[in-house]
């Protein structure tokens, strides 16, 4: 594969970039080999992204051993967790497109021959991924690794998000301070992407479903010096990518994309997925509407729990035999044939993966049951919605209750925290989509308070905003078209019935057609609320969410 970096290192024209190089050290020998981009994504606000720098030392040694250079360059990684709960919930999702924006042009501008992405958190593998199908350039996603689970606390191991459940509970009467401040001091004992299956590593498992990770790499725990000897094999192989002219798009492909929205929905992996792929399909030129999405999901069976379905976390799914060992279970629905990362097909990497666990992993024979992400549709959602039934118990697959309606989600936790919302309520959030939010806030908080408070299996949550992958509980999100675009959902009344059936996937307002049409037309859309800066530009271009909330550029 012709070298793009030798193109703009060529004497004397380019004598000038030389020189730069070598202000900083590099030598011709340097020069002369392929030069890896290194997109490093580390920082010290981010647990998921803190041991980045040592995993990245490890990628360059093994870049170094194959015959490249590696040149490095940060980019931006804001955390889901601190980003809970206030106004910096806004600026999450919009960061996926700056994260991709950002990677393309540190390339593009520099004319590097491939790229390697250190990534692990929610918005940075999607982004990353993203600008890797658009490059369309040999690419490889290294992850720095799930955290080790934490004290034990409600009679399973506790995370990140075991605290807000915890304050429900504290609020309640039902713990005390000082248990409060030892989950606190012990929740999180390690860094890594949070230790259930959150959108993290949900998309760290997309990635390797997709083929763009070494085989088995994306839940090696983050303490682990396997991450390590991974992350070195993963710098050898970029070299050999480049050599072989394996590019991004040979591999994020609809064989690709398939087999992750098959893997994602098999582990009952995130419903930030339904956003995260579209928008990576994109990229890709390839198609995926909700409706393949759904055909897809509906055809799959759920093979791994793991918390929130389950007391496990992303270590123990490890253990069990991981990515490779759903993937060896789903080869007949799977395009077996697909290329990876690796330069050999699916099938070939999961030829000897093995389940360890059946506790976690079962088989495709006898799964959990089918379908762990749900499309919905209905008159409440006439483009459509999204749930996760695999994280939802049984008996809540069903459930007719009262509108309980809130304008933010400030004003849904406050009631709940309150205690005024009551068992047999729907609380509905709405202008918290794409365009209204802006930025489609997770409704995290408000199901974990639901939990604290012992409301969990007598409540639901219907929102146009998007939920954490560690959300159970009944919950839809995704409404769309959402409350600022003038979907149905702005004009839910308190009181009004709503059925949410996901065994019929289907979200109904008890409502007539002529009343619904008729509080739309008396229906005003509410002042932006953030009228300057970035938020006020994502929110004239998102698309909706059942696009994926990209931002179109072709």
């Amino acid at each position: 594969m012709p070298l793009r970096s030798q193109a703009v290192l060529q004497r004397p024209e380019f004598s000038m970039h030389r020189a730069l190089y070598k202000s900083m050290g590099y030598s011709d020998y340097d020069l002369a080999r392929p030069l890896i981009g290194v997109a490093n994504s580390w920082n010290r606000v981010l647990p998921g992204h803190y041991n980045l720098n040592l995993v990245s030392e490890y990628v360059k040694q093994g870049i170094f051993q194959a015959g490249g250079t590696p040149v490095e360059f940060g980019v931006m990684a804001p955390c889901d967790g601190i980003a809970q709960g206030h106004v910096g919930m806004h600026y999450i999702l919009p960061s996926r497109d700056l994260i991709a924006n950002d990677v393309e042009m540190m390339v593009q501008a520099h004319q590097f021959d491939a790229v390697v992405l250190l990534c692990s958190c929610d918005k940075i593998v999607p982004g990353m991924l993203m600008a890797a199908a658009r490059l369309d350039v040999p690419a490889i996603v290294v992850v720095g690794g799930p955290m080790e689970g934490g004290c034990i606390f409600d009679n399973r191991p506790s995370d990140s998000t075991s605290l807000t459940e915890g304050l429900a509970m504290l609020r309640a009467g039902k713990i005390d301070l000082q248990t409060y401040i030892h989950l606190e001091n012990n929740a999180a004992p390690t860094c890594g992407s949070c230790s259930f299956l959150g959108t993290a590593n949900t998309m760290c498992c997309i990635a390797e479903a997709l083929g763009m990770c070494l085989p088995g790499s994306a839940t090696i725990p983050a303490t682990h010096a396997e991450r390590l000897r991974s992350a070195q094999a993963a710098g050898r192989q970029i070299v050999a990518l480049v050599e072989k002219g394996i590019t991004a798009r040979q591999i994020i492909n609809q064989k690709g994309i398939e087999n992750a929205v098959r893997l994602a929905t098999a582990i009952g992996g995130s419903t930030n997925m339904a956003l995260h792929l579209p928008a990576i399909a994109y990229e890709a030129d390839v198609e995926l509407t909700m409706d393949h999405f759904e055909e897809l999901a509906r055809t799959t069976p759920h093979i791994a729990k793991v918390n929130p379905a389950s007391p496990l976390n992303v270590p123990d799914f490890h253990a069990a035999g991981g990515v490779p060992a759903v993937m060896k279970e789903l080869l007949p629905l799977l395009h077996g044939d697909a290329l990876t990362v690796s330069g050999k097909t699916v099938a070939e990497n999961v030829a000897d993966a093995v389940i360890h666990d059946p506790r976690i992993i079962k088989t495709f024979a006898e799964p959990w049951g089918m379908g762990g992400v749900a499309v919905l549709r209905g008159n409440l959602a006439p483009n459509t919605a999204i749930t996760k039934p695999a994280a939802i118990k049984p008996e809540m697959h069903t459930f007719t209750g009262k509108a309980r309606c809130f304008d933010s989600e400030e004003a849904a936790n406050q009631a709940i925290l309150d205690g005024t919302v009551q068992a047999g309520e729907v609380i509905v959030i709405r202008y918290e989509g794409p365009k209204g939010g802006p930025g489609m806030r997770e409704m995290y908080i408000a199901m974990k308070l639901l939990y604290g408070r012992g409301l969990a299996l007598s409540t639901a949550v219907v929102t146009d905003g998007r939920f954490s992958g560690t959300n159970n509980g009944c919950f839809v999100g995704h409404v769309s078209p959402e409350a600022a675009e003038g979907g149905p959902i702005a004009v839910v009344e308190d009181g009004d019935l709503i059925t949410i059936d996901i065994p019929n996937r289907r979200l109904h307002l008890h409502v007539s057609d002529a009343e619904i049409a008729a509080r739309l037309a008396r229906w005003r859309c509410p002042e932006p609320k953030f009228k300057q800066g970035y938020l006020a530009l994502y929110s004239r271009l998102a698309e909706s969410a059942d696009k994926g909330a990209i931002i179109r550029h072709k």
